[in-house]
């Protein structure tokens, strides 16, 4: 793990090292320095969620890559896959979004795409680290006349729903279907629903009202009691709620039960499958994903391939094993026939197509697989040693992995954006599964805590 970059960019507490001017400054001066081209300037296109914070890193990047002589392109607030495809589309060299996702408002992040829409190689953002913590970008800059300019470009929500209503199959409508949607008061709150008005749903909002300090705050993804209600009040067919920079899809069906990005994985998956579109047979899920979702994948016909926690883990075995479908169970699902990157509405269109296409219910589809009780624990914690080297910790795991047998399992892991143990627990009950990882979270707390 690097000193600034964890497994999603840099991120921390906004005005605080490394979340700070400064830091944006010098991300923007060492971007633009490792991808100088000989003949021409290079192009960087910056976007951002709705957080407050935004305004000053925004300003600081902008002012960082110009003075190393390259031109940002500013987008203002636009969903993190959204900043991925503009980077494609516009053949820029680099896109740069600020943002900390799920993350409450007083904490920003920045996260780098390469121009081919992917993030950056570990070794990339090694580079981009060495440059900023050696402090020698200052010796590196240009003269005056060689300093680049900034352009703010302002149609890019247009090209981005052409891009999001292409993904929806063409012999399908979605016309009059009833669909609400919690925008966490973030980066979707213009883009989500005019995409879904333009293809003829029937559209209520909630939480579309960003003051700067009210994104993901009891709302979206992580927080769907809002949305769960309005769906049944409404009759809606469907419930979407995304996270602060709408990478993330977590699905209500139309009876208020909140569907997981497992759940929404498996009937993607089945629905390409039937398409004869899986390619491989192949469905990449993480370690964190319900003992439910290999059962289901055994079920269908599908490989079933787990890797490490992340979305760029999920990318590379993906890529690795021609896979074009994977995903995490928090939502963030990545459709590789569609996107380079995990995208919430791109993730919504594909599993709304799913249930127009089987002509069920969400309820229904839902049901493909099933959920086995899981507990999961956020402990704060210190310091991060290896979980290995923690005696106290590896006992107590071992002491619940003893009494479950192969009735379930644990997963001790931490955050790599926060610091944060996270403590998962599977069981045949889920009075034995909070039992259990509320054991270990508590030796967790009083040993790092």
């Amino acid at each position: 793990m690097g000193k600034l970059f964890g497994t999603d960019g840099i991120r921390g507490e906004a005005n605080r090292h490394p979340m700070d001017a400064a830091m944006a400054f010098s991300v923007g001066q060492a971007v633009t320095h490792l991808l100088r081209k000989e003949h021409r300037r290079i192009r960087v296109i910056i976007g951002k969620d709705t957080r407050i914070s935004g305004y000053m890193l925004e300003s600081s990047l902008e002012s960082g890559i110009t003075s190393m002589g390259g031109n940002p392109y500013l987008v203002g607030v636009l969903p993190t896959p959204g900043i991925a495809f503009i980077t494609q589309s516009m053949r820029a060299d680099a896109g740069i979004v600020i943002s900390a996702s799920h993350n409450p408002y007083q904490d920003n992040g920045i996260k780098i795409f390469s121009g081919d829409g992917y993030k950056l190689s570990d070794e990339q953002e090694e580079i981009i680290e060495n440059l900023i913590l050696e402090g020698k970008l200052p010796e590196m800059v240009p003269r005056a006349r060689e300093m680049g300019r900034a352009k703010r470009i302002d149609d890019v929500l247009g090209r981005y729903i052409v891009f999001l209503k292409n993904t929806f199959p063409r012999n399908l409508s979605m016309e009059g279907m009833k669909i609400v949607m919690d925008v966490a008061n973030g980066a979707a709150y213009k883009v989500a629903p005019e995409a879904f008005i333009e293809m003829g749903a029937d559209v209520q909002v909630i939480h579309d009202s960003p003051d700067g300090i009210n994104i993901n705050d009891q709302c979206g993804s992580q927080y769907t009691k809002d949305l769960k209600r309005r769906v049944i009040e409404s009759g809606a067919a469907i419930g979407l709620a995304f996270d602060g920079d709408a990478d993330r899809l977590i699905a209500v069906d139309e009876r208020g039960n909140e569907i997981t990005g497992d759940q929404i994985l498996i009937i993607c998956a089945k629905m390409l499958k039937d398409q004869g579109k899986l390619l491989n047979d192949m469905v990449v899920s993480t370690v964190m994903s319900n003992l439910g979702l290999g059962i289901a994948c055994k079920k269908y016909g599908f490989r079933g391939h787990a890797s490490r926690v992340g979305d760029r883990y999920v990318l590379e075995d993906m890529k690795r094993l021609g896979a074009v479908i994977g995903g995490e169970d928090s939502g963030h699902i990545i459709f590789l026939n569609h996107h380079t990157t995990g995208d919430g509405i791109v993730t919504a269109m594909q599993l709304i197509a799913a249930m127009i296409r089987e002509d069920k219910m969400l309820s229904e589809l839902a049901a493909m697989m099933d959920i086995y009780p899981q507990k999961l624990i956020n402990v704060e914690v210190k310091e991060k040693p290896e979980i290995s080297t923690v005696l106290q910790v590896v006992e107590a795991i071992k002491d619940v992995e003893t009494e479950l047998g192969d009735q379930g399992r644990v997963l001790v892991r931490y955050s790599g954006t926060q610091n944060v143990c996270r403590v998962m627990v599977e069981g045949p009950s889920e009075d034995q599964t909070d039992k259990y990882c509320e054991q270990i979270a508590d030796v967790i707390k009083a040993v790092l805590g």
